[in-house]
């Protein structure tokens, strides 16, 4: 077994903030709600955007993707190409069922469970702020996932990169599509909108923004210390200190998403819960069935984990620049498209847990070149 596979496989002791972290996070949702609305000039200060980014949350990301981009040996990337089956798995959930499930879900809770207590009107602009985060995968948080679940951060990483690119393609014709197939009013007027209001320029700059500015700072940073300082300072002395930049910074990122959205919680409580059951199903159900899937194709727990993972999260950014664009900044598609932001932390660590308790079903290590 090569020096990869060790790494990948190395068991991580779980820190302090990683051994309590549903705690942690369950206090900053506390938080960040009773921070928006007692202090609601804070919540203004943070909300300081440019191009469409939020830069507070966007500073907080990076810290949070950083300390894994440095601890990745980027020989793992060449030795995940060499095993197929756990990135055709993921494309396909990505692109070939996730899209069409998050559709059945929206139209069965907001047409038909739901529908009686909704006007037709936020019922449908729910549905499309639903397709919209379901048509989105995961190209930045998915890497916190990973880490936290001790997955294979190489093929972690190339899945980023194929999604990313994948998304420039595939998001206006499947938002086409799926808008329509769902009933959503004036879908002929708003098939050209949606095309147009794909940010091209938007992807580019929050994927370079999101992955590519920590990428290259890690990349550089590894390389340099190892260099100047020798790989045993690097391992021994420089990582400790990062152990948990990661973790701190997610629980900040939670407390601020809450902080600027608690008036939202308020104001629509019931409405919040009749979005949120569907973008659970919708979570749940997803990576199910890439874990089951990935079970059945022998793929390693290292594999298996991230693929699970990238296809149950949500490029919600994205999602949410769409929905205003189409839709308005107050309109009901933006809010589905915020409550996916608020339960997706909670939800992606207990699969995170879930994960890390049903390791020892899957494949063994040894078998990873054999895939």
């Amino acid at each position: 077994m090569d020096n990869q596979e060790n790494s990948s496989e190395t068991i991580r002791e779980l820190s302090f903030f990683e051994r309590y972290l549903t705690v942690w996070v369950i206090l900053c949702i506390l938080t960040g709600t009773l921070i928006g609305l007692g202090f609601p000039q804070f919540a203004d200060a943070i909300d300081y955007e440019i191009r469409d980014v939020n830069l507070p949350i966007a500073i907080l990301l990076f810290f949070m993707i950083y300390p894994i981009m440095v601890q990745i040996k980027f020989s793992e990337i060449v030795n995940a190409t060499k095993r197929p089956r756990p990135v055709l798995l993921t494309l396909v959930v990505n692109w070939a069922i996730k899209p069409f499930t998050m559709a059945f879900w929206a139209w069965l809770f907001m047409r038909h469970l739901w529908g009686p207590w909704l006007e037709t009107e936020v019922a449908y602009g729910y549905m499309a702020g639903m397709i919209l985060l379901g048509i989105a995968p995961c190209t930045a948080m998915v890497l916190v996932w990973s880490y936290l679940a001790e997955g294979n951060m190489g093929y972690t990483l190339i899945m980023v990169a194929i999604n990313s690119l994948s998304m420039l393609f595939l998001y206006a014709p499947l938002g086409i599509l799926l808008l329509g197939v769902v009933g959503v009013p004036r879908v002929v007027e708003m098939t050209a909108g949606v095309g147009e209001a794909i940010p091209l320029g938007y992807l580019a700059f929050s994927v370079g923004i999101y992955i590519g500015l920590p990428l290259v700072t890690g990349y550089l940073t590894r390389q340099l210390l190892i260099k100047y300082r020798g790989e045993g300072w690097f391992k021994k002395v420089f990582l400790p200190k990062l152990d948990n930049v990661s973790t701190v910074a997610l629980l900040l990122t939670l407390t601020f998403i809450f902080t600027l959205e608690a008036e939202e919680i308020v104001r629509l409580p019931l409405n919040i819960f009749m979005i949120a059951i569907p973008l659970l199903l919708q979570t749940l159900s997803i990576f199910f069935i890439a874990y089951f899937a990935a079970k059945l194709l022998g793929i390693v727990y290292q594999d298996a984990a991230p693929a699970a993972m990238i296809g149950a999260s949500n490029h919600f950014e994205v999602a949410l620049a769409v929905a205003i664009m189409l839709f308005g900044a107050g309109s009901p598609a933006a809010l589905a498209a915020v409550v996916g932001v608020l339960i997706e932390v909670p939800i992606m660590l207990l699969l995170v847990r879930l994960s890390l308790a049903t390791r020892s079903y899957f494949a063994s290590p040894l078998n990873l070149q054999a895939q």
